[in-house]
C-alpha cells in the first residue's frame, strides 16, 4: 500500500491555519496523528492536562520548544512530551514539516488544549 492509500483511508482531516493533521489510528487511550507544517509556521505554545505526546521528525526540520527550552530536530529524531509540559513545534525550513504524533492518556480531545500563546489568535 502506498503512502497516499495509508493516508487516504483516515477520514478524521483537518485544515488548520498553520498547515493540516490526519488522525491514522485511534483507541480508547492512544490516538497516532499525521501532522504537515507550513514552511514559516508554528503550532501554538501548549499544555494538556490529560495526555502526554510523543513526536517523530518524518521530513523537514523542526523547532521544539519543551518548558522554555528549544531542540532543533531532523527526520528521525523524536521527543517525548509529558503531561502538563509546555510545547511547540515550527518549520523554520523551506520545506512542509511532517511528523508523527502519538498521544497517550485518559482523554485525547481537541479540546484539552491550554493555548499559552498563539499566532492566530486563539488564546482561551
Amino acid at each position: 500500500m502506498s503512502e497516499k492509500q495509508a493516508i487516504a483511508i483516515s477520514t478524521d482531516y483537518d485544515e488548520r491555519p498553520w498547515g493540516n493533521y490526519r488522525v491514522l489510528d485511534e483507541g480508547p487511550d492512544y490516538k497516532v496523528k499525521r501532522i504537515e507544517v507550513l514552511p514559516g509556521k508554528r503550532l501554538s505554545y501548549q499544555k494538556h492536562a490529560h495526555r502526554e505526546e510523543h513526536w517523530m521528525i518524518v521530513r523537514g526540520t523542526a523547532m521544539v520548544t519543551l518548558d522554555g527550552e528549544d531542540i532543533m530536530m531532523n527526520p528521525g529524531d523524536v521527543v517525548d512530551i509529558p503531561i502538563t509540559s509546555a510545547h511547540r513545534i515550527q518549520n523554520p525550513g523551506d520545506v512542509n514539516l511532517v511528523f508523527i504524533e502519538i498521544q497517550r492518556g485518559t482523554y485525547l480531545g481537541e479540546d484539552d488544549i491550554v493555548r499559552l500563546q498563539d499566532d492566530f489568535g486563539r488564546i482561551q
